[in-house]
């Protein structure tokens, strides 16, 4: 689900308008044609209209919209008679309304467009997910009343308009609709105003899983695959058309490379003006013919399908043959495993709650349990399994959560109140070890640490304090060590003398990091045994694998335990023996999750080793759940934090890297951003399309110059977008040649001279996960790389490795970017805190962000609030009080008011009754020292009598409002469950709660 906004002069309605009305999803909304006066001609000259459907609690009604009613519609206003809808926003953040996309799996589209006859099932599918995605948002979603929306308004009405296409916007096969649900919502109490956007985006999970459960256990579609011979697979799609899918889709990176590359040439041959739908559709059929040899010139409804057809036909030359039909095997409801079900629906949950600490919502786990139940093989009507969706989500809060608002009541959907047994019991666990493990011992002396740096290090490089002191600390005996800092303050170059004092020591060194490629350099730079955390753990007997609901479990052998997956019997650790006594270092520590952290530090207690976490937390989270450095940092003998930046050639900046890294507050971070700004280091541009080509300019221009740029953007399809771009455009420059390619991740077109990254360890070639190369030779069954930092490292990978993890790596994500250090780096819009920080850290000599947004002003503002970190959520207190926070943000039921408001709300009258108060008494004390050893006059005791008596009103209504809020006080009390309390529910004591079926893991204990 995405928020269409206002934008300025409200071009989002123009462009919603303009949208809509060409009735293709074949490109950007920030490239359409824009004016609603132009949509409005395009839509009358054919006479369209499109759907809108009227939801209450009565049903669904449908009414047609032609463009200018749509327009006013967009607008917020009645589409009839063109009257407001409440309070106009006309903030160009404004929302206008919330577009949610149904997509189905894409070989349903290949099936329709082979077997035609399917289509008005398909169709009738589509509706029946519509309506029920309707239904549920009247039901669920809410407006907000009352100072600060705290006031949960439930809706009586709400409208949606729906789109339909057949293609994606590369004109791939993709039978798709679009739910434009307008913010404008009538409330039960008969009020126009404004949805609940941010409940409607959390409940969005839930929609997209009744879409997956639906497309896969829906009886009626299920029949209909069957009687042409269509089943559906383990991941939902159909099993004898999901080979054709990555084929098929590799098209649209060559078809939107050509098409932005037409687009750029047109626009620079009319500089200012914007190009009309014939124009779009001209430049669509070029980028669609082009390096097709034989293709129609023209593209049409029927040419396009045949010409799919024809492509379907090259890749399988049986896939539109009749088949006979297909026995369908399912489950049936009596034979769920409702316990397993619920299990999975939290694992589902729980993995998704990586970027909020671990906490998800009821919203989360009703979601998994869809989710669940669409893999589980059953075939029924959705009606039927109402029951078991709320059984199994019961089961799922009963027996496998913590609940940090126990004991409140109606607390909303949405609200992330709940945390897994496994992931709670992670982070008490990872404290416990490490508390054991952090026996007192001491930092190598100063003195010390300064010699051996001369010995060790270059005549020109020198440790500064922080360095010196980071070194001693790793290289001396306390147990648990830390080691934070920013980007670029040496922590590598620190590391080599902390291993030469260890080894003087007899003591030995070995370094891990999340990835195999961050520990290959930490190690090759350092000069020491180097792995990455799961290799050192697999030598050391600790394996990992799903269990039946999908979550990790970690074990460990003994000497002689059999491996159940190869059969070897384990007979301990070879390739990185540890003794009491070493440094386990764990580098890049910020990305290594509690599941890891956990395994280490039990490795570490049973070896009689140390531990050193260095890293940056502010930097790229872990993929799974966050909080193990902190957790360490609390729990260290010794603690460094560097502040010394080295990477930077200009000293101002490195100095600035360092307030943008955390800001103190939001004051702190618009100093940032308008420094930054004044420094030219933030752009404004008007769309992601512009954002895009600007990144690829600076990459070609920095690569004719012979420097390494880091291309830093929000989301892997941001990247693959600007990978396809710069490819294009080195083909149209004759810096590549397609005579010879491969395929890589995704069916991209690999060719020689490519920048690439690998995303799989291969012992066999040596490659690891997110390193980058160059592709110097394509071969028949080989491809041959060189490392781009070093041509001299050089290997050879087959054709069949790199279809499944090989892709272009001019763009990447901050996780592919993180370690890495370049000429230059440019950051995309969308970026969020640490993706901005990481970005701008990467570039020794350059370093700049780019945001939409109007001027100055608004760049400032936008990058000041990407700033903004939430509060680490290290503890189980950190959870419970996140969760309390957000509750109090959340609009309540409106029928009972949060007794926290009210109390609030008492509290205020309180303060306001004492102020009075003391201007009776500051009144009273002025009048006594005017009439002090004069005879009173009758106005002076008048106005003292007035005084007493308005004292005693006041004194009253204070002991009102004082009994007031013991009663309050009292009803809170009673809301919540009189034999817990909050100490009880999350206190220091943790009694680990085993799920059904299992043990858990042992990590060695």
């Amino acid at each position: 689900m995405e928020r269409w906004k206002r934008g300025v002069a409200s071009d989002g309605v123009q462009q919603a308008v303009a949208y809509a009305f060409e009735g293709t999803c074949d490109a950007p909304r920030a490239q359409q044609s824009g004016g609603i006066e132009h949509a409005v001609g395009y839509g009358g000259a054919g006479g369209g209209t499109i759907a809108r459907f009227t939801v209450t609690g009565a049903g669904i009604d449908e009414f047609p919209l032609d463009a200018g009613s749509f327009a006013r519609w967009v607008d917020g206003a009645d589409p009839v008679t063109g009257v407001p809808r409440g309070r106009v926003l006309t903030s160009p953040d404004a929302d206008l309304f919330l577009d949610a996309t149904m997509n189905m799996p894409k070989s349903y589209s290949l099936a329709v467009l082979l077997t035609p006859e399917l289509r008005d099932g398909f169709e009738a599918l589509q509706d029946r997910i519509r309506d029920r995605t309707l239904t549920m948002w009247q039901r669920e979603l809410n407006a907000r009343r009352g100072a600060g929306g705290l006031i949960r308004e439930s809706i009586a009405r709400l409208e949606v308009v729906e789109l339909r296409h057949e293609r994606s916007r590369a004109l791939d096969p993709h039978i798709h609709r679009h739910l434009w649900l307008g913010v404008k919502v009538l409330g039960e109490d008969g009020k126009w105003s404004n949805v609940d956007s941010r409940v409607a985006m959390k409940l969005h999970t839930v929609v997209n899983a009744e879409g997956d459960l639906a497309s896969r256990t829906d009886p009626t579609w299920v029949a209909a695959l069957a009687t042409h011979g269509y089943t559906l697979d383990a991941d939902g799609e159909i099993a004898q058309l999901a080979h054709l899918v990555r084929p098929l889709s590799r098209r649209s990176n060559q078809i939107e490379a050509n098409r932005a590359l037409r687009l750029a040439r047109w626009r620079q041959a009319h500089p200012g003006q914007h190009p009309d739908h014939a124009v779009l559709a001209s430049i669509d059929r070029w980028a669609w013919a082009q390096h097709r040899p034989g293709k129609p010139e023209h593209l049409d409804e029927v040419a396009w399908q045949d010409l799919v057809r024809s492509e379907i036909a090259e890749l399988d030359a049986r896939a539109d043959l009749p088949r006979p039909a297909a026995k369908v095997a399912t489950t049936p409801l009596g034979g769920l495993d409702r316990d397993l079900l619920a299990g999975t629906a939290i694992a589902d949950a729980d993995r998704r709650s990586a970027g909020s600490g671990g906490r998800f919502s009821r919203y989360d786990v009703r979601a998994g349990t869809l989710r669940a139940l669409a893999g589980s093989g059953i075939v029924t009507d959705r009606t039927l399994l109402d029951e078991i969706v709320e059984d199994i989500t019961h089961r799922a809060l009963t027996a496998h959560v913590v609940d940090f608002l126990d004991g409140e009541t109606a607390v909303p959907g949405h609200v992330k109140q709940f945390m897994s047994l496994q992931t709670a019991q992670d982070k008490l666990d990872l404290a416990t070890r490490l508390d054991r493990l952090n026996e007192p011992g001491h930092d190598l002396p100063f003195g010390e640490i300064v010699r051996l740096a001369e010995v060790v290090l270059d005549a020109d490089t020198n440790l500064d304090p922080g360095q010196v002191g980071a070194a001693g600390a790793v290289a001396g005996t306390n147990r648990v060590v830390t080691v934070t800092g920013p980007a670029g303050t040496g922590k590598t170059t620190l590391l080599k003398v902390a291993r030469r004092a260890l080894h003087d020591q007899g003591r030995g060194m070995v370094v891990v990091a999340p990835t195999r490629k961050a520990a290959t350099v930490a190690g090759r730079e350092i000069g020491t045994a180097a792995s990455s955390l799961h290799a050192l753990l697999v030598d050391h007997g600790y394996r990992f694998a799903e269990d039946a609901t999908g979550r990790t479990v970690w074990t460990r052998l003994v000497n002689g335990d059999a491996d159940e997956v190869t059969g070897v019997v384990y007979s301990g650790p070879r390739r990185y023996p540890i003794r009491p006594g070493d440094r386990i270092v764990v580098d890049e520590g910020g990305m290594v999750d509690l599941q890891l952290a956990n395994a280490v530090a039990q490795l570490a207690l049973d070896t009689g080793a140390g531990i050193a976490m260095v890293g940056d937390h502010l930097q790229a989270l872990p993929v799974g759940h966050s909080g193990a450095m902190a957790t360490a940092q609390r729990r260290s003998g010794s603690v460094v934090e560097l502040t010394a930046v080295h990477r930077f050639k200009d000293s101002d900046y490195a100095a600035l890297t360092l307030r943008l890294r955390d800001p103190a507050d939001h004051d702190a971070a618009v100093a940032v951003t308008r420094e930054l700004c004044d420094r030219g280091q933030l752009k404004a541009v008007g769309s992601e399309y512009e954002a895009r080509e600007r990144m690829v300019a600076a990459w070609l221009h920095h690569a004719a110059r012979g420097e390494r740029v880091a291309l830093v953007t929000a989301t892997n399809a941001e990247a693959q977008q600007i990978n396809d771009r710069i490819q294009q455009e080195r083909l149209d420059r004759h810096q590549l040649t397609p005579n010879r390619f491969a395929l890589g991740q995704h069916g991209q077109y690999l060719l020689v001279g490519d920048i690439v990254q690998t995303r799989r360890n291969d012992t066999d070639t040596g490659v690891d996960n997110r390193a980058t190369w160059t592709i110097t030779r394509i071969r028949r069954d080989r491809i041959d790389l060189a490392s781009i930092t070093d041509s001299g490292d050089r290997r050879t990978i087959t054709r069949t490795y790199a279809a499944e993890h090989v892709h272009l790596a001019y763009a990447s994500t901050v996780h592919g970017i993180q370690g890495e250090t370049v000429h230059a780096s440019y950051i995309g819009p969308g970026i969020d805190a640490s993706g901005l920080y990481v970005g701008m850290t990467r570039g020794r000599v350059a370093n700049t962000a780019m945001t939409i947004a109007r001027n100055r002003e608004d760049v400032i503002e936008q990058l000041a609030d990407t700033m903004k970190r939430g509060k680490p959520e290290v503890t189980l207190d950190d959870s419970r009080h996140a969760a309390r926070s957000e509750l109090g943000r959340a609009a309540r039921d409106p029928h009972r008011p949060p007794i926290v408001e009210q109390l609030a709300a008492a509290d205020e009258r309180q303060r306001a009754l004492r102020d009075a108060l003391r201007q009776i008494d500051v009144r009273d004390a002025a009048l006594n020292a005017a009439g002090h050893g004069r005879q009173h006059s009758s106005a002076a005791e008048d106005a003292v009598r007035e005084i007493a008596v308005r004292r005693r009103a006041l004194r009253g209504a204070l002991d009102a409002e004082r009994d007031r809020m013991d009663a309050l006080l009292r009803d809170y009390q009673a809301d919540r469950d009189p034999t817990r309390t909050e100490d009880m529910a999350l206190g220091a004591e943790w009694d680990p709660v085993v799920p059904p079926g299992g043990s858990g893991p042992t990590l060695g204990l």
